[in-house]
Parts: C-alpha cells; sequence; structure tokens
C-alpha cells in the first residue's frame, strides 16, 4: 500500500497540529497503522498505531492523553491529533502499515513493511 503523510508545520509549544495518513490503491481498514517519529540524531520511535482488527489503539507513554490516533473509513485516512504540543515532539513522523501484528510488536517499526514519507514537524518554545 502506496501511504503519505501530511500535514506537519511549525507550531509553538501548547499548540495542535493534525497528520492525516492517507493511501492509493488500498483501503486502510485492511492494515494496522502506526504513526512513528525520528528526530535529529535518534532512532525511529513508535508514536501511536491503531489496530486492523478490532480498532484497538496504543500510544508511546510521551504522548499518552495529548495525542489521539483514529480511522476516518469515509476519506481512507487515519489522523494523528497531537496536542499540547512540546518541543521535544519535534521530529520528522511517518505512517506505516503493516498486518497481523500482535499487541508486543505494535511499536517495532521493523513490524511495519509499508512506509509514507515524512512531515516534519517543529515546536517552538
Amino acid at each position: 500500500v502506496q501511504l503519505q503523510a501530511s500535514g506537519g508545520g511549525l507550531v509553538e509549544a501548547g499548540g495542535s497540529l493534525r497528520l492525516p495518513c492517507t493511501a492509493s490503491g488500498s483501503t486502510l481498514d485492511a492494515y494496522t497503522i502506526g504513526w512513528f517519529r525520528q528526530a535529529p540524531g535518534k532512532g525511529r520511535e513508535g508514536v501511536s498505531t491503531i489496530s486492523d482488527s478490532d480498532g484497538s489503539t496504543y500510544y508511546a507513554e510521551s504522548v499518552k492523553g495529548r495525542f489521539t490516533i483514529s480511522r476516518n473509513r469515509a476519506e481512507n485516512t487515519v489522523y494523528l491529533q497531537m496536542n499540547s504540543l512540546k518541543p521535544e515532539d519535534t521530529a520528522v513522523y511517518y505512517c506505516a502499515a503493516g498486518s497481523r501484528i500482535i499487541w508486543s510488536n505494535l511499536g517495532d517499526p521493523s513490524s511495519y513493511n509499508d512506509w509514507g514519507q515524512g512531515t516534519l514537524v517543529t515546536v517552538s518554545s
């Protein structure tokens, strides 16, 4: 599946952004969709995922209570709503698709087969 992440930009600390992940050629309902981020000089970190089987969600501890992942089936889009942004949220954000990923591997980038290009989120202090 071909994925496209967008919606990044420059925002002040405490602000919000919503990142859409769209697909062409396939329905996202068939996949577990994950959002990951990579800050300069750091590895790729799992941020949030939404399951293909039952819609269950996973959040990294660092974003719990601030970020929300959701599906819009009519738009074939998965959104990452990011509120109360902090400078440490600054990174390139990617969406990825995978199938039959067990719970313990949801935050592991190697569990996902297809990746979109990233979108840069910069949070100023």
